[in-house]
């Protein structure tokens, strides 16, 4: 907002008070877009009393004044079948109309605010004008049982410390690479992803979304993000010499995090989801004499910064799948669905078994159905009593 120095017709004094006044409101202004949605509503309110008198009535005319950037215009949360069931309950008695929408369990709309449960989670999506209020007064206490936005700073507050968030894309998808990511976060870095929206990447359907929102993160986030791509090839290399994936996976978030460490040296702290051996990273940062505690925990992308890590890795991801694909005039589709088997015998027999390391991860069973003679299957899985990667259905990593 640019300061015009047009104070209109006073005597000095009293244009000394509207200049005071103005520079004010500017200062509430620039804070309200770092504090929680009550902060906002209340240094917002501050900062028009200040204008309205900072301003004469012909200055007011020239200008437009508008908050509804700093408003939520959007919110997803994960329900359980019973939160469903109460939704659907709540919005009848609110008088919301249902409507048949693709994907969803029910869709509901009333005035511009429109409230979709999706089969997928099932998670609620909620979006228009009045998404703030509606998830404050209505979603959160009668639904959900909790309070938690604009009290992220209360509930979480660790997350506004400065850290560094990893977290991968790829690892159970047959065709691609396996991209981790990092991003640095800091209060003032955390409250504006947040504000943009950003959440775990597997919560976001859309890959025009997820392109959006990764660049909003790489602005944001002043440069302090990096990301590794560890394409089919070398990856295939890699777990041959490693023989585990969680010994890859350490080995690329330690490569991450060194690289962020050379870009914010003092950063104290590392969070990243769990998996099996987190010494992989300590020991090979110790190596290179880098000192930083390691956390892992389950669910760690509820973490803005590992959220955001999450879709850095997963635009990289994506993209990478669309270039090979045009490359190579096949479609390479994510996961390990029926699609992606047939396509992997269409390469196969147009370019023989080999041409499978350079755009898939060739340890998967996957590879062994679809050319058994040239990849063995995989051993059995040893039992023991360590964490475990999820099951990613046949085509999972032996």
């Amino acid at each position: 907002m640019e300061d015009h120095g047009d104070y209109g017709e006073t005597s000095g004094e009293e244009s000394g008070q509207r200049r005071e006044c103005f520079e004010v409101s500017l200062h509430f202004a620039r804070q309200a877009s770092n504090l929680s949605c009550r902060g906002k509503s209340r240094h917002l309110w501050i900062f028009q009393r200040f204008l309205d008198f900072a301003l004469n009535d012909k200055t007011v005319e020239r200008w437009t004044l508008s908050v509804e950037h700093w408003a939520l215009n959007s919110y997803t949360h994960v329900l359980t079948q019973e939160q469903v069931a109460k939704l659907r309950s709540l919005l009848k008695e609110l008088g919301f109309k249902f409507a048949p929408k693709e994907w969803t369990i029910f869709f509901g709309q009333k005035n511009k605010l429109s409230v979709a449960v999706y089969e997928k989670g099932p998670k609620v999506l909620v979006q228009g004008k009045g998404v703030e209020e509606f998830v404050q007064f209505e979603l959160e206490p009668k639904i959900l049982g909790e309070a938690k936005l604009g009290y992220e700073e209360v509930h979480s507050p660790e997350m506004f410390q400065p850290h560094f968030g990893v977290d991968e894309s790829g690892k159970g998808d047959f065709f691609g690479p396996l991209v981790i990511a990092g991003v640095y976060v800091d209060r003032v870095i955390a409250r504006k992803l947040l504000d943009a929206g950003v959440v775990d990447s597997k919560r976001i359907g859309s890959d025009a979304r997820i392109r959006a929102l990764a660049d909003t993160i790489r602005k944001s986030s002043l440069g302090l993000v990096e990301a590794v791509l560890i394409g089919p090839a070398k990856y295939n290399e890699l777990y041959e010499k490693f023989g585990n994936l969680n010994k890859l996976l350490g080995w690329g978030h330690a490569r991450v995090i060194e690289n962020l460490l050379a870009k914010k040296p003092d950063c104290p702290r590392a969070l990243s989801d769990q998996f099996a051996d987190a010494r992989v990273v300590e020991q090979a940062l110790l190596r290179n004499g880098r000192n930083i505690d390691i956390e892992q925990r389950p669910r760690a992308e509820s973490d803005v910064a590992v959220a955001a890590a999450s879709i850095l890795a997963r635009e990289a991801f994506i993209g990478w799948l669309e270039c090979k694909g045009k490359e190579i005039g096949l479609r390479l589709d994510r996961g390990v669905s029926a699609s992606v088997k047939e396509n992997a015998k269409k390469l196969v027999e147009t370019n023989g078994p080999g041409a499978l390391r350079d755009v898939a991860k060739v340890h998967f069973r996957t590879a062994h159905e679809t050319a058994p003679a040239y990849y063995p299957a995989a051993p059995p899985r040893k039992n023991w009593g360590g964490p475990r990667l999820p099951r990613s259905g046949s085509g999972e990593a032996g």
